[in-house]
């Protein structure tokens, strides 16, 4: 249903069948992790302009990973993240990164 590095790739799927009849095909919840809890990589201090697609894209390889960040920093609002330089963020291992053991 969603690509490998999706946020939502590993998160069950569920079906919910109407009144009528009809299937609804949904994916459950995701509960966001600890952000503590995840293995980091790196420590990225914020300057004036970043953006965090492009601070995922120099870190992570890809800036679409930018949701990897925001849960390593227990973010619910993304632009917090980069609201002003000097915060320094924890960047985390990628799925990549710990299936090849780095």
């Amino acid at each position: 249903m969603f690509s490998e590095t999706s946020r939502y790739a590993n998160i069950e799927t569920a079906e919910l069948t109407t009144p009528e009849g009809r299937a609804i095909r949904y994916v459950r919840r995701r509960f966001l992790p600890q952000g503590e809890t995840l293995p980091l990589l790196m420590e990225f201090t914020v300057t004036e302009g970043d953006r965090l697609d492009v601070i995922a894209a120099k870190t992570l390889s890809h800036p679409e990973q930018y949701w990897r960040i925001c849960d390593a920093n227990n973010a619910m609002n993304p632009a917090e993240l980069v609201a002003g330089p000097g915060k320094r963020l924890n960047i985390p291992l990628s799925q990549f990164d710990l299936q090849m053991g780095v």
